[in-house]
């Protein structure tokens, strides 16, 4: 069945989602090489570091779901899911890369733009899938109220941790390498919220976008799916 009256069945495309996915992120390196041979610059290196750290909770969530009788194990259940908690953030947080379009000018306005919309897109396609992914588990396990406050709660977590991330230069591992510093401005802000207003605000607005982006996203796939059918 097609989705609309005299259209094509584009389910019908040889290639599967993590092919696509592969192709996506090699027309990003491309463009990324590319810029470096015609600049002599490696200004924008970073941005396969941060497409890295967009995938890893991708791989958790891919190995949990792909592996029924791991998430029966308790112990292992709960320190994946931790571990994935610690990285979604970093696929989120390469929206923000777009700030650097203010400051660096060694090739057309117009390039750069493609190239960290290219690198956003893929990291953002990698925090959807995984996020619907571990609701798809916890909604197996807790049933469909609890998976969908996680949601909510953990499109907060993207955002502070984004804030986190681009303003105060934290990472991902600095929960290990510099938990009293990072505590203690994660407790400044909480007991401070009112010094500390326009913060809130920016991972307010943050929170409430990629909440709509993921629910939009997945509302797209389900009607999809209906009309395939």
């Amino acid at each position: 069945m097609t989705y609309l009256s005299g259209s094509k069945d584009y389910s019908s495309f040889p290639l599967t989602f993590h092919q696509w996915l592969i192709a996506s992120c090699t027309f990003s390196y491309m463009l990324l090489c590319s810029r470096v041979i015609v600049t002599g610059h490696i200004t924008y290196v970073f941005l396969l570091w941060n497409l890295f750290l967009a995938f890893v909770p991708y791989a958790i969530s891919w190995g949990l779901s792909s592996n029924p009788p791991v998430i029966k194990n308790k112990w292992i259940l709960v320190f994946s899911l931790c571990s994935w908690l610690l990285f979604i953030p970093n696929a989120f947080y390469i929206v923000t890369d777009f700030f650097h379009l203010r400051d660096i000018h060694s090739a057309p306005n117009w390039f750069d733009l493609l190239l960290l919309l290219s690198f956003a897109w893929n990291g953002l396609v990698f925090g959807i899938a995984s996020l619907r992914k571990i609701e798809t588990i916890l909604y197996a396990i807790s049933g469909r109220t609890f998976s969908v406050f996680t949601i909510f709660a953990v499109m907060w977590m993207n955002a502070y941790g984004m804030y986190l991330g681009r303003f105060l230069r934290y990472n991902s591992w600095d929960i290990i390498t510099r938990p009293f510093s990072l505590f203690d401005e994660i407790a400044s802000m909480l007991l401070h919220p009112f010094d500390n207003k326009m913060e809130w605000g920016m991972i307010l607005c943050y929170a409430v976008f990629m909440t709509l982006f993921y629910i939009t996203i997945k509302k797209l796939a389900e009607n999809f799916s209906h009309h395939n059918k």
